[in-house]
């Protein structure tokens, strides 16, 4: 069975033929400046981030290396016949290590001084500071949600 089909009328649009001098009128108009946006103050500065990379880096790099170095020095006492270690011990303590790391991080973070000078060696008085500024960040956020619905 032929299904019949029906005929559509085809429109024919007429293209519209534009001469060269109104084609790039527009172009001659357009003024040359460029839009740059404006430098927000919503973002880390760059010397908060540096603080906050060198804490994180001996804070939680350290630790998460030594957690990872855990696995070679375990198979090295092992196969050298040094000493007999389970490999629960050896998960244990290079999970502890890690852990330390998670720690760090947050510790790198909250501890960076946002002065222009850098704080004290730990930075611990600069920790519940950071911790309301992370609060407020988020607080406009959490508003804006909880007035939609």
């Amino acid at each position: 069975m032929n299904k019949k089909q029906s005929k559509k009328k085809i429109k024919t649009k007429k293209k519209k033929n534009y001469s060269e001098k109104t084609a790039f009128a527009n172009l001659e108009k357009t003024p040359n400046t460029l839009n740059i946006p404006k430098k927000s103050s919503s973002g880390i500065p760059k010397y908060v981030a540096d603080r906050m990379a060198r804490r994180i880096f001996f804070t939680a790099g350290i630790p998460t290396i030594l957690g990872m170095s855990v696995f070679v020095v375990s198979y090295i006492i092992v196969t050298r016949n040094i000493a007999e270690i389970p490999p629960s011990s050896t998960i244990a303590i290079s999970a502890l290590f890690f852990l330390l790391g998670l720690a760090g991080l947050s510790f790198g973070i909250l501890s960076a001084s946002w002065d222009k000078e850098p704080g004290s060696f730990f930075g611990i008085e600069n920790i519940p500071m950071n911790i309301q500024r992370a609060k407020a960040a988020f607080k406009p956020a959490t508003q804006n949600f909880e007035d939609k619905s």
